[in-house]
């Protein structure tokens, strides 16, 4: 494809921006780990959640929702959209105890929690475990999204796709290894703002094309199911636009969904009870309260906000091109690119794209460094290394997850695959990282169990008996529980004063009665019905609003305006409520 002068002037331009500003974070990192990796904790809340959704929107997302449009309608989104439900347990039941530990990195609660050598192995084969081999995955798929926007985009062969893409990975290196956490988070802000425009001014002019006609034209062209918030659970569709027969989610898809999955999977970026990048950017926040707010903000803008331009530009490719083949369906969006985008706007919107693939890649590869240097190398290999020989470790541990990212991406074939793959290989152990802050009787060995468990429950589910999603899923996640309980009450409780500690420093809510009476401590004022019904009521209206821009939108007022009330009567109520939630600052 042929860009203009222009084109190349707003590439140019947001390349050198993010180089410039990235950099000049580069002193406030280098003092020690906690700037490196935390930025000081000082971000406000809205740095820190505008950096969540920025790390959120990578370039194979609108992909994603575009193939999901495709093949299901709008309710095809229900496959991440139920991941609302585990972000806004985060929100209310563990974005300020994250805060309160005053940790650097989400496994070392490990052993502030556990003790012992079982605790010591449980973080060291994490920090391998996540920083390396699931961050490669994970920077393997969206390197591979990439690569497909640059076929499409630019008709680059695929014997020269990764040295583009690695020519982007070491912009990234440059800018994240220098200037750590900060600078990411700083550039991040910077890239959301650039994609969501993209996104949008995409939207708009296909919508209004001669071709579509609107958003009345749209709707005529689509057979209604298609624009249905819900999908028609178990009963197949007529096809859209030329396609054959398009299947809603089955049932057994639907309840895994939206009653099992969001609380028993560890998937990155909805770790159920928080962790990895979410973690960390609650960790880096000024207080508990910026804490709860940033998270608050990234489940709003992540599900109300950033969808919208995505799912138009994906009906109106299923009404461009109905004769793309079902593998291909995701690169509608990218066509619709190429098709209606004047001179200088192509260059925006694949900047907006460059700016998604940054920001994803710029917080993994801080992520997992984090993990490699606090958790590994200077827990186990060199503990008395100074702080500056830590952040020069960093910064060469970022460069190596450069290389292995770019190694795995030669490997990956299907990305729906790894996916699926990381999906199953978390199934169960969820419920374990939620109650190790609310009961007391969780041990390591009961993590453990439920981090090893999955990959035995999978393999038989799709090896032994031949079962594929969601069936395999529901048994993976049965076995887990199971085993972990089991390994719980067979093994020994943590020790009393370890406990005692920990309670101490984090004050948490649930079942903890036994540690708070042997210390004479009072209950805690926050309840956990309280924090029940705050996260009853933003569910609400997270949902309500969501489905109030839709309403809006695709101009069903009267429905708008019911979903509005929901909305305002569920936020008012939130805020009630929140105000009983205990903060240590207060």
């Amino acid at each position: 494809m042929h860009l203009d002068f222009i084109d190349w002037i707003v590439i140019a331009a947001f390349g050198t921006l993010t180089l410039v500003v990235g950099i000049s974070y580069t002193g406030k990192a280098s003092g020690s780990l906690a700037n490196y990796f935390l930025g000081g904790r000082n971000l406000t809340w809205w740095v820190a959640g505008t950096s969540m959704v920025a790390t959120t929107f990578a370039a194979d997302t609108p992909l994603a929702v575009t193939e999901l449009v495709a093949q299901s309608g709008i309710a095809g989104n229900w496959l991440w959209w139920n991941m609302l439900l585990g972000g806004l347990l985060t929100t209310f039941f563990f974005a300020r105890l994250w805060r309160r530990a005053g940790i650097i990195t989400d496994l070392e609660f490990i052993e502030m929690r556990y003790t012992g050598k079982p605790a010591s192995f449980l973080r060291g084969f994490r920090a391998i475990y996540l920083g390396i081999f699931m961050n490669s995955l994970i920077i393997g798929w969206v390197n591979v999204a990439l690569m497909s926007i640059i076929e499409v985009f630019f008709e680059v062969p695929k014997s020269e796709q990764l040295l583009y893409v690695g020519l982007a990975m070491v912009v990234v290196v440059i800018y994240s290894s220098l200037s750590g956490l900060l600078g990411v988070a700083i550039t991040d802000v910077i890239q959301f703002t650039i994609a969501m425009f993209g996104c949008i001014v995409l939207a708009v002019l296909v919508v209004n094309s001669d071709q579509i006609g609107g958003i009345s034209g749209l709707k005529e062209k689509l057979p209604g199911w298609s624009l249905d918030y819900f999908p028609n659970v178990g009963n197949g569709s007529p096809g859209v636009a030329g396609v054959a027969e398009t299947l809603t989610l089955s049932l057994g898809a639907f309840l895994a969904f939206t009653t099992v999955q969001w609380w028993a999977s560890w998937y990155p970026g909805n770790e159920p009870g928080g962790g990895g990048y979410i973690a960390q950017r609650m960790m880096s926040t000024k207080n508990e309260k910026h804490a709860l707010y940033a998270t608050l903000f990234f489940q709003i803008a992540h599900y109300c906000l950033r969808p919208w331009p995505w799912i138009l530009v994906a009906l109106c490719a299923v009404v461009l091109y109905p004769d793309l083949a079902a593998s291909d369906k995701k690169l509608g969006f990218v066509m619709a690119m190429k098709d209606f985008l004047p001179s200088g706007m192509k260059g925006l919107l694949l900047v907006a794209f460059f700016a998604a693939y940054m920001s994803t890649i710029s917080t993994q590869l801080n992520w997992g460094a984090s993990y490699l240097i606090n958790d590994f190398y200077a827990r186990f290999v060199k503990p008395d290394a100074s702080q500056k020989e830590l952040v020069t470790a960093s910064r060469a541990a970022t460069v190596l997850l450069m290389m292995v990212g770019l190694a795995v991406s030669t490997r990956i074939t299907s990305i729906s695959a790894v996916w699926a793959f990381i999906m199953e290989a978390g199934a169960g152990l969820g419920l374990v990282l939620i109650l190790r802050w609310y009961w007391w009787r969780i041990n390591a060995w009961s993590e453990i169990v439920a981090t090893i468990a999955p990959f035995v429950g999978y393999t038989v589910a799709k090896f032994v008996l031949g079962w594929e999603f969601p069936n395999s899923f529901f048994l993976t996640v049965g076995f887990t529980t199971a085993a972990w309980l089991v390994a719980t009450y067979v093994t020994a409780p943590v020790p009393e004063a370890k406990l005692q500690a920990f309670y101490q420093k984090i004050t948490p809510d649930g079942a903890w009665r036994p540690i708070r009476k042997s210390l004479g401590l009072p209950k805690p004022k926050t309840k956990v019905y309280h924090l029940l019904l705050g996260w009853a009521l933003a569910v609400m209206m997270v949902y309500s609003t969501l489905f109030l821009i839709g309403d809006f939108i695709f101009q069903n007022y009267d429905r708008f305006f019911i979903w509005l009330a929901v909305a305002l009567v569920s936020m008012f109520l939130m805020i009630k409520v929140s105000g009983r939630i205990r903060f240590f600052e207060d």
